[in-house]
C-alpha cells in the first residue's frame, strides 16, 4: 500500500528562491508565429557521407513541415585549442547559427562505437555561455547515426549525454541506420524503409517539441539552485558595499 507522507515540511529549501509553477506563464501562447528554426550538424567530410545524406533528408522532411532549415557544413572548422579562438570564421559562423536556431539536429555516424570527431568539434565549439546567453539552452535537439554494419546506439546515447549537458530538451524519439550503404541510392537520395519512416517520425516530433517549447524555453528552464546561487551573489554584492 502506498502511504501518505507524515512530515511534508522542507526545511532545507530558501523560500524566497522557491516558486510554485506558473501555470498561467508556462501555457499561455508564445507570442513568436516565424517558422521553426532548425539547424542541422552531421559528422562526416567524406564526398559521400552517409550522416550528411540523412542529415540532408531530414532537412526536406523539416521543411516539408514548415521548418526554416540552416546546415551548417564543418569543412574548415579547426580543432578546438589549436590556436585559434571563436573569432575564426567557421566557429563564428556555427556560433551565430546556434544562438539563431530554436532546435537542432545532430547526424553523426558510428565510428570505433563512438560518434566521429567531426562531429564533437562542432558541438565542442558550441559554448554553454556566451556573456549572459546561454546558445543552447531550452532548445529541442533530436540525434541522429548512420552505421556500417549492424543497428547501433552507441553515437545517439553520446549525443543524448552532450544535450543533456548542454541543457537541450533532447526528444525521445531517434533515429539509426545500419548498413547505411545500402540505403541510398546513386543519386544520394534515401530509399524508402522503416529506417526512412522512422527519420520522419523523429522530424515531426522535433517540429511539435519546438512549436510546444520555444518562447517558453527560459521559464522551463529556470532553475531553483541558480535562482539561490544568483540571490546569494546579489547578497554578497549588497554586504561588501555596506563594509
Amino acid at each position: 500500500m502506498a502511504e501518505t507522507l507524515t512530515d511534508p515540511t522542507t526545511p532545507q529549501i530558501d523560500e524566497i528562491c522557491f516558486a510554485a509553477v506558473d501555470r498561467d506563464r508556462l501555457l499561455a501562447t508564445p507570442a513568436t508565429n516565424h517558422p521553426p528554426r532548425i539547424l542541422i550538424l552531421y559528422g562526416s567530410l567524406r564526398e559521400r557521407s552517409f550522416s550528411r545524406l540523412s542529415a540532408e533528408e531530414a532537412g526536406r522532411i523539416l521543411t516539408r513541415l514548415g521548418a526554416d532549415v540552416r546546415v551548417f557544413n564543418p569543412s574548415g572548422l579547426p580543432l578546438v585549442d589549436d590556436g585559434v579562438d571563436a573569432s575564426h570564421a567557421k566557429v563564428r559562423a556555427l556560433r551565430d547559427l546556434a544562438a539563431w536556431s530554436e532546435g537542432m539536429v545532430w547526424s553523426s555516424p558510428e565510428r570505433h562505437g563512438a560518434m566521429t570527431g567531426v562531429m564533437k568539434t562542432q558541438i565542442d565549439w558550441i559554448p554553454l555561455s556566451e556573456g549572459a546567453v546561454r546558445p543552447t539552452q531550452g532548445k529541442t535537439l533530436a540525434v541522429m547515426q548512420v552505421s556500417g554494419g549492424s543497428q547501433s546506439f552507441n553515437a545517439v546515447n553520446q549525443m543524448r549525454i552532450l544535450g543533456r549537458w548542454m541543457r537541450m530538451i533532447t526528444i525521445p524519439n531517434q533515429s539509426s541506420v545500419a548498413k547505411a550503404y545500402l540505403e541510398f541510392d546513386e543519386s544520394g537520395r534515401m530509399k524508402p524503409s522503416p529506417y526512412y519512416d522512422r527519420i520522419v517520425d523523429v522530424m515531426e516530433e522535433l517540429v511539435k517539441f519546438t512549436l510546444l517549447t520555444r518562447g517558453r524555453a527560459d521559464y522551463l528552464v529556470d532553475r531553483y539552485s541558480e535562482r539561490k546561487e544568483n540571490a546569494a551573489q546579489l547578497s554578497a554584492r549588497v554586504n561588501q558595499r555596506s563594509i
